[in-house]
């Protein structure tokens, strides 16, 4: 998958600086799924957790749309199979990735793109973008989590016109609703995913990682649960610090100190 050949529908680019991009590349069919496709994305997923080279990854869709769901021309073979094999469920891959994954959502996502938005970390949209449920619509069940993550995001109301409705929930408005971090021009998506991946470059990738795993893990619970954890692991955490990391630790709070006191005067 090294590289970038655009005859495949999953491009998969790993840069020297940590950063992989995912890309469905299938834009004259507006990126809609196949079961191969779906099978390619879970695999690219299940590699990219095992490179220790990638730190962060953004997902994107190539031409004018995100994703349009599910070329529906293939309709029995993807839901007959679509949840039964978590080798090839692109969403179960990318909820077992530790790494933080930034959907860059350059156009619509609709239903299944919906649904592969709702498994990222992160959403950077383009303006006029819009993430459409039409399972409802075409009488498909939904079986990658929409029926249960976007109300949990957004508030029961209105997961339930998005629904039962379909009516398209706007990047702008999933902004303010606090579903989508940031929503800037469409040229810019894939640039402000990118430098959103600097930032969490910057920090430590072991508390990264560990960070990921606490926030989406104890979102699952309820508080007392969510807290137990936090708890659990944080002692586990220190509790497997040495004295010289504990050392190093000081030492960069130290240094970071004192450049802030420097640029003070």
């Amino acid at each position: 998958m090294e590289g970038s050949s655009f005859d495949k529908l999953i491009v998969v680019t790993r840069e020297p600086d940590g950063i992989a991009t995912v890309t469905l590349n299938r834009p004259k069919s507006l990126n809609s799924l196949t079961r191969p496709m779906m099978v390619d994305l879970a695999k690219a997923f299940k590699a990219l957790a095992k490179d220790n080279s990638v730190r962060v990854i953004i997902l994107s869709g190539a031409g004018r749309a995100f994703c349009s769901g599910v070329d529906l021309t293939a309709a029995q073979d993807v839901f007959k199979g679509d949840v039964k094999d978590p080798e090839a469920d692109p969403v179960v891959q990318m909820e077992q990735c530790p790494k933080p994954i930034i959907g860059a959502i350059n156009g619509h996502a609709i239903t299944a793109g919906f649904e592969i938005a709702l498994a990222c970390d992160m959403l950077v949209a383009a303006k006029g973008a819009a993430f459409v449920d039409t399972h409802a619509r075409f009488g498909i069940f939904p079986s990658w989590g929409l029926s249960q993550k976007l109300a949990r995001f957004i508030g029961p109301n209105k997961a339930r016109e998005v629904s039962l409705a379909a009516m398209p929930l706007s990047a702008e408005e999933a902004e303010k609703l606090g579903f989508v971090n940031y929503v800037v021009d469409q040229n810019e998506v894939l640039n402000k995913a990118r430098q959103l991946a600097g930032a969490i470059m910057k920090n430590s990738q072991d508390l990264v990682l560990r960070y990921k795993s606490v926030i989406n893990d104890g979102y699952k619970l309820d508080l007392r649960q969510g807290l137990a954890i936090e708890k659990e692991r944080g002692h586990e955490y220190y509790d497997g610090m040495t004295p010289e990391q504990f050392k190093k630790m000081l030492e960069f709070i130290a240094e970071r100190s004192s450049k802030k006191r420097s640029s003070k005067l």
